[in-house]
């Protein structure tokens, strides 16, 4: 059985407010350094110690954030929790993460947990800010410190950013692989459940368009973010499509780029002799396939840092009116293994 206060109060022979004032080190604590003593042996014999919600409430923080990752399963989100968990620890604060599994419905559940939990403030990466909205109105009520990862706004984000620009990155790797000759594309999507593709398809589309490559010969897959789904949905396409097929694939995660070079390989698809392939965030595992793969690279480094500073910044700070800041990163192509000249 757990001890309690007044467990210590009396094995150490005093008042059990007495106690609470001693082992919550008070100013006002009038007890001698005899007392004092007694009651603090008294609570190691014991193995007491004090509630972190109660003392949480009486200082007014809980020394707590919290983190809400889409998928546990991918390297760059359990990198990027590790990262700002090691920033927070070394400021005071202990990190707690909630793992959304890639579905919007269950994301807004891990949402609504996370704010009801004793935390001082939040972190998350934005699937869609419309989900969010109910969220982000609850965190303003209630005084909880937002810090969202999220791409770029026509609009401010109503509370702190962390900003990750992929345009760049993305256009980077389509004007590599016509410079490496190809002429017909493939996109791979990871959405979550309950994600629409939105605007994407008509983006990847236009892109190419202004490059002299006509929607025909450009394909949108969506899939799941797990790398069977990635495997399955690239092979089901290949399998299905009529005509000559892509020669450039450019996957919007590294997982979903290894799930889709393993149909290519079961398919007799080299990579990248046969099919070029890019991917999205730089996980350490893609340095160690057979081929290094092509990515375009976020600084989760950088990331991590920011975030933590936003959060920190807030948590020191009584400016309760201050405007939502900002801070912005791009991303960059980094050249490896699997992309080649066509031909």
């Amino acid at each position: 059985m757990r001890a309690r206060l007044k467990d210590v109060a009396a094995r150490a022979g005093v008042a059990t407010n007495t106690a609470s004032t001693i082992l919550n080190r008070r100013s006002n604590s009038w007890a001698s350094k005899e007392t004092a003593a007694r009651v603090f042996k008294a609570a190691e014999e014991l193995g007491y110690k004090p509630s972190r919600a109660a003392l949480g409430l009486r200082l007014g923080s809980f020394k707590t954030v919290g983190l809400v990752i889409p998928d546990l399963h991918n390297p760059v989100y359990t990198t990027f929790a590790d990262l700002l968990e090691q920033r927070m620890r070394d400021n005071g604060y202990d990190l707690i993460l909630e793992h959304s599994r890639t579905d919007v419905k269950y994301e807004k559940h891990c949402l609504d947990s996370i704010i009801d939990r004793q935390i001082d403030a939040v972190t998350y990466f934005v699937s869609d800010l419309n989900s969010h909205l109910d969220f982000l109105k609850r965190a303003a009520k209630t005084s909880t410190h937002v810090v969202a990862l999220t791409g770029p706004s026509t609009e401010p984000f109503p509370f702190d950013a962390v900003e990750m620009d992929f345009s760049s990155g993305i256009t980077a790797a389509v004007e590599h692989l016509l410079d490496l000759g190809h002429e017909r594309f493939a996109f791979l999507c990871a959405l979550a459940k309950g994600q629409e593709a939105g605007d994407r398809p008509n983006v990847f589309n236009q892109m190419l368009k202004e490059r002299g490559i006509p929607e025909s010969q450009n394909s949108f897959i969506p899939c799941a973010h797990d790398l069977l789904s990635a495997r399955n949905t690239f092979g089901e396409f290949l399998d299905g499509f009529s005509g000559p097929k892509p020669t450039a694939l450019i996957a919007m995660n590294d997982l979903t780029a290894i799930g889709a070079m393993r149909a290519a390989s079961e398919r007799g698809i080299r990579v990248p002799e046969d099919l070029s392939v890019i991917g999205v965030d730089n996980i350490p595992l893609g340095r160690f396939l057979p081929r290094q793969l092509s990515t375009i690279a976020q600084p989760l480094e950088e990331l991590a840092d920011a975030t933590a500073e936003l959060m920190l910044y807030r948590l020191n700070n009584d400016e309760e009116d201050s405007k939502p800041q900002s801070r912005k990163f791009k991303a960059k192509l980094l050249i490896k293994e699997t992309t080649a000249r066509l031909g």
